[in-house]
Parts: structure tokens; sequence; C-alpha cells
């Protein structure tokens, strides 16, 4: 009995660890692919640098950033203030930190809703075909003839300034290219001969979807949103730019940019240093989706 009892255990285990084991080999080898690809390790570096520096702003920030002391206003770069003041004397590298919560914030609840409509208007346009191809497709037409951060600008506009309505101004525009690309794939697979046997077999359109599809689509959706990310962030700091997004005095990288403009001539680094950090970032999100899409997407090798 003692053995009868325990070999289904024993079993159960050993299947756990084997399972385990063959998911830390594939995250290895995934890991392994993009550190031979010396620009996506350097992008992937650079992500997980913002991520660290967002998660421990207040150890690492060593000023306030809203703290204001006039007596220090548009000091140069110093052993006391690394990256210089702003005009209010706000230490610049402590403002770039927890600015990087921001831009995180938009950037991720951004992507994170996004992705999963896109694929689900684009999934249900290229498989039922015919009216909703032409209704759903037609709408996203009509999105993506206006330029994003235009098209963004009038929904803040319209919504008022806030970054809440940031969120929701950049998810109503950076949709359609995903729900496009979903369409493209799902339309190649539709008449692929595994689903053709699925449909056979009984199986619902939205199983047929839902456990074929949409797993196939998800690696291209998943490099497009990666690579949409620079441009989320360059359309949040437009904005912010702009007095439409984080209000003052909160330290969002386009605001610090527009405010410091009026200095730029005496003071570069009021307005180069917030510059940089919108670009190196920008640049990192790129480097990551070009790696991904070589590792995820055998077709582009």
């Amino acid at each position: 009995m003692t053995v009868s009892l325990d070999t289904p255990l024993q079993a159960g285990r050993s299947e756990g660890r084997q399972r385990l084991a063959r998911t830390a080999r594939r995250a290895a080898g995934f890991v392994g692919q993009m550190a031979r690809n010396p620009l996506t390790a350097i992008g992937g570096g650079i992500i997980l640098l913002l991520l660290i520096v967002a998660a421990f702003a207040p150890w690492i920030a060593p000023y306030n950033p809203l703290v204001q002391d006039l007596n220090n206003a548009l000091v140069a770069p110093n052993a006391q203030h690394w990256f210089g003041t702003d005009e209010f004397g706000r230490d610049i590298f402590s403002r770039l930190v927890y600015g990087s919560r921001i831009t995180l914030y938009i950037v991720l609840l951004v992507s994170v809703t996004v992705g999963p409509l896109g694929l689900l208007l684009g999934v249900t346009a290229g498989y039922f075909g015919g009216k909703v191809d032409a209704v759903l497709m037609r709408v996203t037409d009509i999105f993506i003839s206006f330029p994003s951060l235009v098209l963004a600008l009038a929904f803040v506009a319209a919504l008022g300034p806030g970054l809440e309505h940031v969120v929701i101004a950049i998810t109503i525009t950076a949709w359609p290219p995903i729900a496009r690309l979903a369409r493209a794939e799902t339309l190649s697979l539709r008449q692929a001969d595994f689903i053709s046997a699925v449909r056979l077999q009984g199986a619902s359109p939205v199983r047929v979807l839902w456990r074929h599809v949409v797993p196939l689509c998800l690696p291209s959706v998943i490099i497009r949103i990666t690579m949409n990310m620079a441009g989320i962030i360059l359309t949040a700091a437009g904005l912010g730019f702009l007095g439409l997004g984080a209000q003052p005095p909160e330290p969002e990288w386009g605001a610090m940019i527009s405010s410091g403009r009026t200095y730029m001539m005496e003071c570069w680094w009021v307005v180069t240093i917030p510059g940089l950090a919108i670009l190196i970032n920008s640049l990192a999100f790129n480097f990551l989706g070009d790696g991904l899409r070589d590792i995820l997407d055998p077709r582009s090798n």
C-alpha cells in the first residue's frame, strides 16, 4: 500500500521538476539569444536600469524633486548637483529619477491596454471577414490617417490636461497598427490546414480564435508593442512639452524641457539632459524590439 500511495506523489514531483527545468532552459536560451546581439543587450540593459531607477527612486535621488531652492537656481553640473539645477533650484538628477516613474507608468499602462484591444479587433476582423472586417478596418483606417501626436493632442484637448487623460489619448491612437498586424496574421492562418481540421471537429469560432489563432499572433503583436513603446515615450513627452501631460511641479521629462527652454542658450543642461533621457530610452526600446523580432519571428532571419 505504501508503494502505491508514494509512487503517484513521486511521479508528480518528478514531472514538476522536469517542467521547471525545461522552463529554466528556455529562459536561459532566450536570454542567451538576446545577449548575443549587442544592440539588444544594450537596449535591455538600459530598460532594466530604468526599471531599477523607477523602483528605488526615493533611495537613488539625493534631493526632493519638488523642493525649490532659489539661491541655487540654474547651477551648472557639479559635485553637489550632478546634472545641475533648474530655474527654481531643483536638482535635475532627482527630477529625472522621479520622472522615470511617470514615463514607465504611461508606457506600461498604454502597452497593456492597446495590446489586447488591437489583438482582439484584428483577429476578429481577419477571421470573420465580410462586413465585420469592412467596418473594423474602416474605423482603423480613420485613426491611422491622422498623425498619432496630432490625434492624441486633439483627445487630450477635449478631455483636459492630466496624466490619466494622456494615457487614454495615447491608447486611443496606438491600437490601429496592432489591429492591422493581427488581422494580417489571422488572414494567413485562417486558410491553414490545421485550422480547417479544428473547425471540422466542431470547434466554435471563439475556441478556434482563443486556442489556435491568438497564440500564433502573439509573437508579432509583442514585437510591435515593444517597438511602439519608443513612440509612446515621444508622444507623452510631446504632450508634456505642450503642458497637457503631468502638471507642474511633477517631474515629467517633456515638461522639464518646456520649462527650461527659455534658458537653453545660457544653461544648456536644463533642456539637454531631459532630452537625452528621452532619446536614450526611446532607442533602448527600439533596440529591444529589433532583438525580439529576430528571436520570436524566425521569418525575419
